[in-house]
């Protein structure tokens, strides 16, 4: 077990050291309990020679006090120790979850889009129960009977040394025999919690999509999909329970063989006057104490097939690195609004999938009207004979240039989702983004916010190259808003404040009332202390907008992002958070990313993006009297839902 317990015990040395108090009375407890096993049976062994040689019935009495005495006080030092090593084993533990879980948080996107929150609980979870349980009643059923099977032995040496040498060489070869099991079923468990994992991750997509799935007729799918699931769970489980019933069978044959040496070993040496009868019973019951020890090894070997296909997982967990490199003693960000710069900046998804949040990276969804709608666009587009290609202008203008001057690059074997954007924004200007879905806009902002680094080219924040600045400054600089506004089973202040007690219930109060939120702050309920359901649905989407603008509002970003904020929001409620908007961005920089040409009214600058280039960008007021550029053609054509 040399190997496999080395990499279990490096996953839980950190969180047993902070413990070491208590992890060290939990040894002295049970070397305690150890010592106890193996005084009793010495005293029946004393109590039965004095009783045929007909001692005082007093001393008898006496004698059978103390084995009575020594009982209980064995009982309250196994319920000691099985109580201490839960209580280590669960601390340690609920550690490693933590950690594992802020492992897992600080990872990059591209590691979460490619594993549910399903699998990610069953791992972080699962496996780590499983560690636990085995952690609890290794100390006792392992350690402890590991020791007792060596006390036991050094016993029955002093007593005679030809049945302590025929007991070591048995127990030499169960031992053998045990540790050449022990990893024969790790491979189909670790199947087996592998395929445990995908199912579970395809439930919880599919209890979040119930109603689409009810709505669309794809329950017989569904179901169709969790039976072939189910099957991929069973054929691994059903080769271990095979195996794990060999141990079980080795063990059983194991100690019928150290039953039947007992009874022989002891039959003989008294037969040849070498032991009291009292030691015949000594050889006996030590050998039947063996049998507790064995068979709780041998369960300790089944759990040690699970265990072996958990601490593998979670050391390949462990192993996985974030590919966007934090840097926490890297470069301050200047104060006050921050100026934003792309400079030749391409990207590629590098699992060539969609984006996180169901857009297409390559092209975009179309379907009935949409695609005539864009068709006739295109077809105003091409008034021009250029086409549009990155090109730095300021605030200015903006630029065309041919298409043949903008090849489609490969980045790391991908193609790119970005392609050699470069633009500048400066430091309180607002940028309106356009686009239709999939040309890169929601893109363009995880890399600003950097959830992703770009496969070529920098972004600067300010002066400050973004790789080159602390993780968590520059997301405290950089505030986002989407259209899915996350929140938590907790009250309105824990979500107003993602659980920071260092912010005051009067800066909350200052920022409701500095956006001019205080009717929507009293028609809570219960004011700060209201209650939220699970995914806020005790809100409107309104309301839930009205919260994530305040809580940006408490971190007074110098870079706001506004991704399609209001897209699903009625006519009356955009209006009540377009005041609050005037509030947030005010002497603050902005990116609003937006379908409707409407939403952009508010913006200094124009992008427009295409498949993931800039088609144009300049300033909203020049691209809109200029009868030659793209934001006046869709001006003029009033044909919103292009942009969709």
């Amino acid at each position: 077990m040399t190997t496999s317990l080395r990499q279990y015990w490096d996953l839980l040395a950190r969180h047993i050291r902070p413990q070491q108090r208590r992890f060290n009375l939990l040894v002295v407890l049970m070397l305690a309990g150890i010592g106890l096993q193996l005084v009793n049976p010495q005293i029946m062994r004393s109590f039965i020679d004095a009783a045929l040689g007909g001692d005082a019935l007093n001393g008898l009495l006496w004698t059978a006090g103390a084995f009575i005495a020594i009982a209980l006080l064995q009982q309250v030092v196994s319920v000691s120790v099985t109580y201490l090593g839960e209580n280590v084993s669960w601390t340690a533990t609920n550690a490693l979850r933590a950690e594992l879980a802020w492992h897992c948080l600080n990872l990059d996107m591209s590691f979460h889009n490619n594993h549910t929150p399903g699998e990610l609980i069953e791992r972080i979870d699962g496996d780590v129960s499983e560690l636990k349980n085995f952690f609890s009643q290794f100390v006792v059923a392992v350690l402890g009977n590991g020791l007792l099977v060596v006390g036991i032995l050094i016993v029955l040496f002093f007593e005679d040394w030809r049945a302590g040498l025929a007991f070591t060489l048995f127990a030499g070869l169960a031992l053998a025999i045990m540790t050449r099991l022990r990893g024969i079923a790790v491979p189909d468990q670790k199947a087996r919690r592998q395929a445990e994992a995908e199912m579970f991750g395809f439930v919880e997509e599919q209890l979040t999509g119930a109603e689409d799935i009810r709505s669309s007729g794809a329950v017989d799918f569904s179901l169709r999909e969790l039976i072939r699931l189910q099957g991929a769970i069973l054929r691994p489980d059903s080769r271990s329970h095979f195996k794990l019933w060999i141990i079980n069978n080795t063990t059983s044959g194991l100690l019928t063989m150290a039953n039947i040496l007992a009874v022989t070993a002891g039959y003989l040496l008294f037969t040849n006057g070498a032991i009291s009868i009292g030691t015949v019973y000594l050889f006996v019951h030590y050998i039947n104490m063996l049998e507790g020890p064995l068979w709780a090894l041998s369960r300790q070997v089944e759990s040690f097939q699970t265990i072996g296909a958990c601490v593998e997982r979670l050391n390949e967990l462990r192993r996985i690195e974030s590919k966007v490199k934090d840097n926490p003693n890297g470069s301050k960000l200047a104060p006050g609004a921050l100026g934003l710069r792309f400079e030749g900046v391409s990207f590629a998804y590098q699992d060539g999938k969609a984006s996180a949040n169901g857009k297409a990276t390559t092209s975009a969804k179309t379907n009935g009207t949409k695609v005539k709608a864009i068709q006739e666009v295109s077809a105003i587009q091409e008034v021009s004979a250029t086409q549009e290609v990155p090109v730095e202008t300021g605030n200015a203008g903006y630029a065309q240039v041919s298409a043949a001057e903008a090849p489609a690059r490969e980045t790391n074997g991908e193609t790119p989702v970005l392609h050699d954007l470069s633009f500048a924004l400066a430091p309180g200007r607002v940028l309106g983004v356009l686009g239709h879905t999939g040309s890169g806009k929601t893109t363009l902002t995880r890399l600003v916010f950097r959830m992703f680094d770009p496969s070529a080219g920098r972004i600067l924040l300010g002066e400050t190259d973004l790789r080159a600045a602390a993780l968590e400054e520059l997301r405290q600089r950089v505030g986002v808003v989407t259209q899915d506004v996350q929140l938590f089973r907790a009250s309105v202040r824990d979500n107003l404040t993602f659980f920071d007690r260092t912010i005051s219930d009067e800066q909350i109060l200052a920022a409701i009332e500095a956006l001019g939120l205080q009717g929507w702050y009293k028609s809570l309920p219960d004011g700060l202390d209201t209650r939220l359901d699970t995914g806020g649905h005790s809100l409107s989407a309104g309301e839930g907008q009205l919260l994530a603008l305040t809580r940006i509002f408490l971190r007074s970003p110098g870079l706001v992002i506004l991704d399609e904020a209001s897209s699903r929001l009625d006519p009356a409620t955009e209006q009540h958070i377009e005041h609050a908007l005037d509030r947030l961005l005010h002497e603050r920089t902005a990116i609003i990313i937006a379908h409707r040409l409407g939403t952009v009214h508010r913006a200094d600058d124009i992008l427009i993006l295409k498949d993931g280039r800039v088609i144009e960008f300049g300033r909203r007021e020049a691209l809109a009297h200029d009868p030659e550029s793209r934001f006046a053609s869709l001006l003029r054509t009033g044909l919103e839902e292009v942009l969709v």
